[in-house]
């Protein structure tokens, strides 16, 4: 006997994504854990992110900055979660903007717009593209990124 219960926290099919559709992320706060675990995985042991007194002291940005690259990689974990568990196939092509710096203790979320939507020749899949803006508390955008995907269809 096949479950009759709906699974949730499945992605969206292509099928689902309109031109113009918009939606946004829940919340993710950038704790200072975050960005010691972020820059030892990737490297990105530079004194800006090591030493909690240079940017007050020496550094251009005042505070506690993280890497855009840490603020990127959590709206698209956030969208993994939320949008493409079992219909993501494959991220083909993203360009990325930073456009102001990110904290810790800053709370960030992604608006999502879709730009284009169109099914490929060969099995049931499409290839979507987005803008997505990553926004701060403050309402700031501090980061854009356009992103192609491929996704599965809907049955």
């Amino acid at each position: 006997m096949q479950n009759e219960l709906e699974t949730v926290g499945l992605g969206l099919y292509w099928n689902d994504m309109t031109l113009g559709r918009k939606f946004r992320t829940i919340n993710r706060t950038v704790t200072e854990t975050d960005l010691v675990n972020f820059i030892n995985a990737t490297g990105m042991v530079e004194v800006m992110f090591t030493d909690a007194t240079f940017g007050d002291a020496h550094g251009a940005v005042k505070g506690r900055p993280v890497p855009g690259a840490l603020c990127y990689t959590f709206i698209e974990g956030l969208l993994v979660q939320s949008t493409m568990q079992h219909t993501g196939l494959a991220m083909l092509e993203t360009t990325l903007k930073i456009k102001a710096p990110t904290f810790v203790n800053d709370t960030i979320h992604g608006e999502i717009e879709v730009t284009a939507v169109r099914q490929t020749s060969k099995g049931n899949r499409g290839i979507v593209s987005t803008t997505n803006n990553i926004v701060n508390q403050h309402g700031d955008v501090v980061a854009t990124y356009d992103v192609t995907r491929m996704m599965a269809g809907r049955d």
